[in-house]
């Protein structure tokens, strides 16, 4: 959306509102003055004059100004603002860190401490920007997640309330019913999935049409390491779910992502698909229940499920040598990082060495040095290693040049003292000057890690060899100068280029994962 002032821009959003558009779901609710409602855009009820509603950047404003939840269209339901993927600003760090639950774990001064500002000035720059403050988004994003665990999970009702992070059962009756004008009771009566006894919690997570989820699914099985990532396969060898270990604050957590029976990307673009279930099916199991919000937004993050796929493929599929590759992947989507230490570790262990390399080395450091989970989380797991571990102890498994290997134990030295600050609620220019300062790292790896880990749309790694031969297999320029010049045509989601790039190597390194397991599967008895 352009923003030209108030008056345009409230035109705008009730010209998308009145056109229905779902893929402006999640970025604004329209608040309706007659009714005392908010709804998402693509709400299918009909859309009063332009001088009966007020348009809000979040639900957590809507509240504030005394509006409740459409209960026809369910605006919380939608995937997040890709919004937050792009500001760099203190609201946008902020943002990120409320959907990660430091608001929850920390409260406003933890908040305030991590971005460095006064509690008070940090409320007022976020009230300014966002219309409401940290407490209140806080509040929202926790009715949030408590209406996505009634409708999409079997979790008993009573412990939806501590996982969605309230601190009582009353808390939780009472913003439910101030904010979706509905009990608890009446939201669970709309859940959707039957109750399965595999001893693990179900939820939903939509994303916007197109979904290119398969990509995704099948990018993290060609760098799935054993005991701490599993890759289920279907008979033919098509990867069908992808699990892995994560370390929570309360403790280790599991998940499985699989997209819903029968979505497939052809399928998924329709506008109005995100309703009727395009995203990823997700399987959990928590040692903590107040971990799960927080789970659930590394999932969103790890699948890139809050990007806005229709503005990324109206700008890389207007170029005559991208439209084909748009039309044969659309909606294709970055992948994001669970934890951002760890992406740290795996991209120095990788450079310069095939996929297939870097995971036998991975893998040996995973096996060596990482910690045991409980089986009732997930049997003969690990988690990946703690910065502090391999600091103390990477030099005796670490393997390669000396320079890369001294490199490591600086940045895990770093990572654990505190010196070196690598998350999600940094700026991109914080990240990369960080890593940038330790010695041995250099701008590919920078950028690479803030792919991951800040989920940056507009980061083209255009020195990647991969990269490069991708691109001149796509039609595009192979020398690096030249290939960083033309990629400025489609800033700012120049990352997704970057993945269109790397998708010709995937696909066929995908391919011959199947052969083998289809292979392996008829020798087998």
């Amino acid at each position: 959306m352009t923003d030209t002032g108030p008056d345009a821009l409230h035109d705008e959003r009730h010209r998308i509102a009145a056109s229905r558009d779902a893929r402006f779901d999640g970025q604004f609710v329209t608040a309706v003055h007659s009714t005392g409602i908010y709804c998402r855009p693509s709400c299918p009820a009909r859309t009063p004059r332009s001088s009966g509603v007020t348009f809000y950047r979040t639900s957590a404003a809507a509240h504030l100004a005394g509006f409740r939840a459409c209960k026809r269209c369910l605006p919380e339901a939608t995937p997040g603002s890709p919004e937050w993927d792009v500001r760099e600003d203190v609201a946008g760090r902020a943002m990120r860190l409320v959907l990660d639950g430091v608001v929850e774990r920390k409260g406003v001064p933890g908040l305030a401490a991590r971005l460095g500002y006064s509690e008070r000035h940090l409320s007022r720059i976020m009230t300014a920007e966002l219309g409401a403050g940290p407490k209140a988004l806080s509040r929202a994003h926790r009715a949030q997640t408590a209406r996505t665990l009634l409708t999409s999970s079997d979790l008993p009702v009573a412990d939806v309330a501590f996982a969605a992070g309230f601190a009582s059962i009353r808390q939780f009756n009472d913003t439910v019913r101030e904010v979706f004008a509905v009990t608890p009771t009446e939201l669970r009566a709309r859940r959707r999935v039957r109750p399965v006894q595999d001893g693990g919690l179900h939820v939903h997570l939509p994303a916007r049409a197109p979904f290119d989820g398969q990509g995704l699914l099948d990018w993290h099985a060609l760098h799935a390491l054993d005991r701490l990532e599993q890759v289920e396969r279907a008979g033919d060898g098509s990867v069908t779910g992808y699990g892995r270990v994560v370390d929570l604050p309360g403790g280790p957590g599991w998940f499985r992502a699989s997209l819903p029976s029968g979505a497939t990307t052809a399928a998924a673009t329709d506008r109005g698909a995100s309703a009727r279930g395009v995203g990823i099916d997700l399987v959990v199991r928590v040692t903590e229940l107040r971990d799960l919000p927080t789970l659930v937004a590394r999932v969103r993050a790890l699948f890139d499920l809050d990007a806005d796929p229709v503005a990324v493929d109206a700008v890389l599929g207007s170029l005559p040598v991208l439209a084909p590759v748009v039309a044969r992947t659309p909606g294709i989507r970055l992948p994001g990082a669970v934890d951002a230490h760890e992406v740290v570790f795996r991209t120095l262990i990788g450079q310069q060495v095939s996929v297939a390399a870097a995971r036998t080395a991975q893998t040996r450091l995973v096996a060596a040095l990482g910690t045991p989970v409980p089986a009732s989380i997930a049997p003969d797991a690990l988690l990946f290693p703690s910065a502090a571990v391999v600091a103390e102890r990477g030099v005796s498994v670490l393997r390669g040049p000396a320079a890369r290997v001294q490199t490591i134990l600086r940045v895990a030295e770093a990572l654990a003292d505190g010196s070196l600050v690598v998350d999600g609620g940094q700026s991109l220019d914080e990240l990369r000057d960080g890593l940038l300062a330790v010695k041995g790292i250099g701008p590919w790896t920078a950028d690479y890690v803030a792919l991951r880990v800040r989920h940056h749309p507009d980061l083209f790694l255009h020195t990647d060899l991969a990269v490069r031969n991708g691109a001149q297999e796509l039609g595009m320029p192979d020398a690096a100068r030249a290939l960083s010049l033309w990629s400025e045509q489609v800033a700012p989601w120049r990352s997704y280029l970057t993945m269109h790039c790397w998708r010709p190597i995937v696909d066929r390194a995908t391919a011959a994962a199947r052969a083998a397991h289809s292979l392996s599967r008829k020798d087998t008895p």
